[in-house]
């Protein structure tokens, strides 16, 4: 297709009608929802959708939209619609399965169907009118089996080379990445390998540098920044969302590289993702903003748009940014933008950091040390927020030795040790926050709480973080959850609850100055 009839081609579709789901009446998730439906006797459909997602704008346009589908949903659901970036505690429940995700419960609170990605309205038609005649649980409903929890704040030996041959088994020797569906970054395994790679570890040297340059082939040649994943099994066909966690960890991840290994290519690539958050990601107040759709025009595909220079892009028009301002993305970005000064000596990208932090702090503080996730939080506070920013201040205070930032590390783990200790691990919630979907520990927020308390404790000696490591420890170390692919967050939290972080990167002389 020539660059003009693509021109032509989005302008027509600018000047026709904008979908939308209009005949359904989406309401709000709560636990309201559910004694409503009860006194109704509706079943409940959660659309869980994001706001950057080409097949959540399709199911939009195409499903939602059929007038079939609308009247049968009007009729015998109560239809609710979520940004799981807004709510991480059902984005946590159910992240297996989307976006977009789509969830069938009974009145009594019941799951009756999971679904991932796209339904067509000929099966959503079916689907419906299945669970109309039929509302027992379908086969994408198992029951939840119980676990026995560790006892062990380490990994044992045996366990231990079983996750490691894992790590091993699930690489993609040919095209590089952990993973023969989706290729991306996975910012854990490349930072395990680095992490065995100064043991000597040749191997995993060569796997983290081949994944490191696989990865380039999904940075946007044209403003920097780096597509969500490519499909297919291979790196050529990426979906064109940018959502936060990629940008700053790829950010992390090539400033560790480059500072390991002095590769050019690796600091040009953290540049570039910096320059991109710069742009497009940073607000006037100098907080982050969430994510950029991957949609010039909702549900329309944009792998010609993505293909245009910048000039020929902003011709066009400019996808979506979500500006809604989270602190767990803050907190995400500005550990990326800290460990980047680390190498870099930028003082501007330091001074980035700081406002970003001191933006959050004003903004979404919340008292006792913890933070909110954005400026209303329905079932908040979430772990994630407070986690996230707990690090990026231990982040702050290892790149400027100012105690200030220290304290508010210290505050933020006092207040998840107030706020989210489960039985076992750290629940990705409040435990108080809903009585009839009480939330549960999550693997990553585990693994990153593991190793944020731990660093803690180091720089403190304070054995209120041990403790905190401890818990979290005990349910990643549980067999059933240390054995999910894939395995390298739990190795990392392991060896550096046994020796400690990675000695890199370290704060440049011109940083110093």
């Amino acid at each position: 297709m020539s660059r003009f009839i693509f021109a032509a081609i989005v302008i027509l579709i600018f000047q026709q009608p904008a979908f939308c789901s209009e005949k359904i009446k989406w309401l709000d998730w709560s636990d309201e929802i559910f004694k409503r439906a009860e006194r109704e006797k509706r079943f409940i459909l959660l659309d869980l959708k994001a706001v950057w997602c080409h097949w959540c704008h399709v199911m939009d346009k195409v499903t939602y939209s059929d007038p079939e589908v609308a009247a049968l949903i009007s009729e015998k659901f109560l239809a609710v619609r979520v940004d799981q970036d807004s709510r991480p505690d059902l984005s946590n429940r159910y992240e297996d399965y989307g976006w977009p995700a789509t969830i069938f419960f009974h009145w009594d609170g019941s799951e009756i169907v999971k679904r991932s990605g796209y339904i067509p309205p000929k099966e959503m038609l079916s689907l419906l009118k299945a669970i109309i005649v039929d509302p027992s649980p379908g086969p994408s409903v198992k029951p939840e089996k119980p676990l026995s929890f560790s006892n062990r704040s380490s990994l044992p030996e045996k366990l231990k080379e079983q996750m490691l041959e894992s790590f091993f088994e699930s690489y993609d020797y040919e095209l590089g990445g952990w993973g023969f569906v989706h290729k991306f970054l996975d910012w854990d395994c490349v930072e395990y390998a680095m992490r065995r790679a100064m043991a000597g570890d040749r191997r995993a040297e060569q796997m983290a540098k081949q994944t490191l340059k696989a990865q380039l082939q999904l940075l946007d040649p044209a403003w920097g920044g780096v597509y969500q994943y490519s499909a297919g099994g291979v790196w050529t066909e990426p979906h064109f969302e940018k959502i936060m966690s990629m940008q700053a960890e790829n950010l992390r991840i090539y400033s560790q590289a480059y500072a390991l290994w002095k590769d050019p290519v690796y600091l040009e690539t953290a540049k570039s993702i910096r320059r991109y958050l710069k742009e497009f990601l940073t607000s006037p107040q100098g907080a982050f903003y969430t994510s950029q759709d991957a949609d010039l025009v909702k549900g329309e595909h944009s792998e010609e748009y993505f293909k245009l220079d910048d000039k020929q892009r902003r011709k066009l028009g400019i996808p979506k940014v979500d500006t809604n301002i989270y602190s767990r993305e803050n907190g995400w970005a500005i550990n990326a933008l800290t460990v980047f000064y680390s190498v870099s000596g930028d003082k501007e990208v330091l001074d980035s950091a700081i406002r970003a932090a001191e933006w959050i702090i004003n903004n979404r503080a919340i008292e006792g040390g913890g933070f909110r996730h954005g400026e209303v939080d329905p079932a908040g506070p979430y772990l994630g927020d407070t986690l996230y920013m707990g690090r990026a201040f231990l982040s702050l205070y290892t790149v400027t030795g100012d105690e200030k930032w220290l304290d508010k590390a210290k505050k933020a783990a006092d207040f998840i040790q107030a706020n989210f200790a489960a039985e076992v691990g750290f629940a990705t919630a409040s435990v108080k926050c809903s009585a009839k979907f009480p939330p549960k520990p999550q693997r990553d927020e585990n693994i990153a709480l593991a190793r944020f308390a731990n660093l803690l404790y180091r720089n403190t000696g304070s054995k209120t973080y041990k403790d905190m490591t401890d818990h979290a420890m005990r349910y990643l170390t549980t067999e059933e959850i240390a054995l999910r692919r894939p395995t390298a967050g739990v190795l990392l939290a392991d060896e550096e609850y046994a020796s400690g972080p990675m000695n890199i990167p370290v704060v440049s002389k011109e940083a110093k100055q």
